[in-house]
């Protein structure tokens, strides 16, 4: 079946779907198989549950006309995201990043929202998947799309670009995250980079924060970008004015307090209001917007918990943003600090190195007590004075003391799941 003709047929569903839990009436199923099932044995469940079609790739589960035989169920779904991408003509901004991502993309979209009506990817749904279930997503009514792209390796950024086919871009980092995949630090900047790459040979539009040398220098000789920096005139002036705990900036005179935590989260913010200035939403809108978000999912949130103050910051984790949420912990002014970490994942043959760095650095820090989860900083040489470690959670849970009136930092890997911890306190 031709693209095209499919497309006809998606317009005629109400969404797509990849989960029969998930089908609702008139869906577009599409059969995607994984490493260790076969999704084409789905797609007669998901038309009995409602799904006006269903896509598969395999031709012994041809069962009746609404049954669409491809020959690769997940190529399609790309295909198509592309061609609806383009059926609609809308104008999409992806950004990518080691840190900060889905933080930047909401703020993004909340200050886009003020003035435009805007689809963005839904939680962190970033991979060959999300993008072009995100794509999808968007309608006639989508003036400005806002694309997350999320890898692990090189190249996977240029080949999400040529999905999503971009206007704009912004990379928010490039910081330690993924080196397994990437090879170390200098794969990271390679592979973060393709989206910058991808836009500059399309002739296409960039944001970039001009107080980064990486950016700034990968970007010198290009002249459609639009920046900003706290101190070189050539590119628009944020001012930060400090995170106590909370982030304020101040923007021609005009201060926002936000409801973000550390000065890291100070680049996510101007990211997201020099890219409303540059789509000429009014500056106070743009307060507004910043001032409003309330970061949610694990992701630097603020919980009060009997007599416990927590920031619980455990979506996810890297030695960048581990640093940097350690660094801000420190400096709050709080008494009975304790730090609890979990591993971090696909760090390869530098994970003992790094999550010895981890350790070091937390020892040195104005914190109290440090709690060590998993296998790597089980491995840390530490402070035993200070630092507690734990070969695993379970282990953890086992011997839990009860923790009463402390400040608390919870910051770990995804496949860590700290959460957990609080249902302990």
């Amino acid at each position: 079946m031709k693209i095209e003709t499919l497309h006809k047929l998606f317009l005629d569903c109400n969404t797509i779907c990849t989960d029969t839990r998930k089908v609702e009436s008139d869906n577009l199923f599409f059969a995607l198989s994984g490493e260790n099932f076969n999704g084409n044995t789905f797609a007669e469940e998901a038309l009995i549950k409602g799904a006006k079609y269903a896509i598969i790739d395999d031709k012994n589960y041809k069962t009746s006309d609404n049954t669409i035989l491809v020959k690769n169920s997940l190529k399609t779904l790309q295909e198509l995201a592309t061609y609806h991408r383009n059926y609609l003509g809308v104008k999409i901004i992806s950004l990518t990043g080691s840190n900060g991502k889905t933080t930047t993309k909401e703020l993004i979209n909340a200050v886009l929202s003020k003035k435009y009506n805007t689809t963005a990817t839904i939680g962190n749904l970033n991979n060959h998947i999300g993008v072009p279930l995100t794509l999808l997503s968007m309608t006639e009514q989508t003036e400005i799309g806002i694309v997350e792209m999320g890898a692990n390796h090189k190249k996977e950024i240029d080949f999400l670009c040529k999905i999503t086919q971009p206007d704009f871009g912004y990379i928010t980092n490039f910081g330690k995250a993924h080196l397994e995949g990437f090879g170390g630090i200098e794969g990271v900047i390679e592979g973060k980079s393709e989206l910058y790459n991808y836009l500059m040979s399309n002739n296409k539009h960039l944001f970039l924060n001009a107080d980064d040398p990486i950016q700034k220098d990968k970007l010198s000789n290009y002249i459609k970008k639009f920046g900003f920096s706290q101190n070189d005139s050539n590119y628009f002036k944020i001012k930060f004015l400090g995170a106590k705990p909370f982030v304020s900036l101040n923007i021609e005179n005009i201060t926002i307090k936000s409801n973000l935590l550390g000065e890291y989260n100070f680049t996510n913010i101007c990211a997201a209001a020099i890219i409303g200035k540059y789509f000429n939403v009014d500056l106070l809108a743009i307060k507004k917007a910043i001032e409003g978000y309330v970061p949610t999912n694990n992701r630097s949130q603020i919980i009060e918990k009997g007599s416990n103050s927590i920031i619980l910051d455990a979506y996810n984790a890297n030695p960048s943003s581990m640093e940097m949420a350690l660094k801000n912990f420190s400096n709050q002014n709080k008494d009975n600090k304790i730090a609890i970490l979990g591993d971090m994942f696909e760090l390869g043959d530098s994970a003992p190195i790094e999550h010895q760095k981890i350790s070091n650095l937390a020892t040195s820090l104005k914190i109290d007590n440090i709690i060590l989860i998993g296998e790597n900083f089980y491995k840390s040489e530490t402070d035993k004075l200070k630092v507690k470690q734990y070969r695993s959670f379970e282990d953890f849970k086992t011997n839990y003391k009860p923790i009463k009136e402390s400040a608390l930092l919870i910051k770990g890997s995804r496949g860590m799941a700290l959460e957990r911890i609080l249902e302990l306190l």
